[in-house]
């Protein structure tokens, strides 16, 4: 059985037949938990009524008075001169009346996601994410990679968290033998915290600290949106970097993970299925507002021998590739020997573009880890 999610608390600001309709309607959409007219200060996100009788601007100057949390501006006229205002006050999103219940749910989400990735910069760790809307593009290689580089050559605190929930295979692509996973970590009676993630993690010989998926299939559905929150809130402020490991497609969990998200990076192979599961997936980030500055397209497995060049992809993604991966016969090689292929001497064309890729999405200064003899001894590829 799932884990049963906590309501997202809604305030209703507003007067007459309007605001009484629009109480109606969000009465009934699930998920939403109406807080008291009169306690605007414990709601997540306000939905202001905009009454044509009234100036938006003063309705929106007294609620204001009683809360900062995001607005979503319900109006049954809405008009060109009203957007620009609310973009310049800084409405969240405008909705028309009679109001639509998935165009409601969708405004009053979105602004609560906003509001929480606003709420988590500046905290102490990054987290890098990595997806790809199509099993079997390399995600777990990637992330693998990615975290031990930045484990091993970069001296980062690193811990790579497993969200694959069904099939994860970031322990196994590492050679572990976890003793516990997240799901024994959520399954927990007390509080999270930092000492206790460390328990529950398992050590690389890179000094990467990795936190498996379950075991079972089926224990996925205990895993939900606020433990994932809770868990990578904790896990930031405890290293400073956190991978992500995801699985191939938009659900709670993964939801959840782009509002801690400082970089994105979306995997793509040059084949046709990917690209056009590549390209709904770059739609429906943008839907979601994920931030596009935080968003990178990694072209992996890149080979001319494929049949599809670099702008190809990029023509057919109406974006740019910021990142690419060459197809190396010694990535495979890498992976069924339980050993990340960027800390070897196996896959001498992948090991420096995972590098760069590293590099850039952790994020810090790997200057002086670069001359750290364990750093020497990986970049000798290619020497006697």
């Amino acid at each position: 059985m799932a884990t049963e999610q906590p309501s997202l608390r809604v305030g209703l600001a507003g007067n007459g037949e309007a605001a009484a309709a629009v109480e109606a309607d969000l009465r009934q959409i699930e998920g939403f938990e109406l807080v008291a007219t009169d306690d605007p200060e414990s709601a997540e996100v306000l939905v202001l009524v905009h009454d044509a009788g009234s100036e938006a601007g003063s309705q929106l100057a007294a609620l204001r008075e009683h809360s900062s949390a995001p607005v979503v501006l319900a109006t049954a006229s809405p008009s060109s001169s009203l957007a620009r205002w609310a973009l310049d006050a800084g409405i969240a999103d405008v909705v028309t009346l009679p109001l639509a219940p998935e165009a409601a749910f969708f405004a009053i989400e979105k602004a609560a996601r906003n509001a929480r990735r606003h709420d988590r910069e500046g905290e102490h760790g990054r987290v890098v994410t990595v997806f790809s809307p199509k099993g079997g593009s390399g995600k777990s290689v990637v992330s693998t990679n990615l975290a031990a580089a930045a484990a091993a050559i970069g001296r980062q605190r690193t811990l790579l968290v497993d969200l694959d929930l069904q099939f994860g295979d970031a322990a196994i692509m590492l050679g572990l033998h976890p003793r516990s996973t997240v799901r024994e970590l959520m399954g927990t009676p007390t509080n999270l915290h930092a000492e206790k993630l460390e328990v529950y993690t398992e050590v690389h010989s890179s000094g990467l600290r990795v936190l498996p998926a379950p075991m079972n299939p089926e224990d996925a559905e205990l895993v939900g949106e606020d433990a994932v929150r809770t868990l990578l809130g904790v896990a930031r402020e405890a290293h400073d970097l956190v991978v992500i490991d995801t699985a191939p497609f938009f659900y709670g969990p993964m939801l959840a993970t782009l509002d801690l998200t400082d970089r994105l990076l979306v995997l793509c192979t040059p084949d046709l299925p990917t690209i056009k599961n590549v390209k709904l997936a770059l739609k429906t980030l943008d839907l979601l507002s994920f931030p596009d500055e935080k968003l990178s397209v990694v072209l992996n497995r890149a080979s001319s021998s494929m049949g599809l060049e670099r702008g190809d992809i990029e023509a057919a993604l109406e974006r740019k590739i910021d990142h690419v991966l060459p197809l190396d016969p010694g990535v495979p090689l890498a992976v069924n020997q339980a050993e990340p292929a960027v800390l070897g001497k196996s896959a001498p064309q992948f090991t420096p573009a995972m590098l760069e890729l590293a590099r850039a999405a952790a994020g810090g200064d790997w200057s002086a880890a670069r001359q750290a003899p364990r750093a020497a001894r990986i970049f000798s590829f290619g020497r006697s």
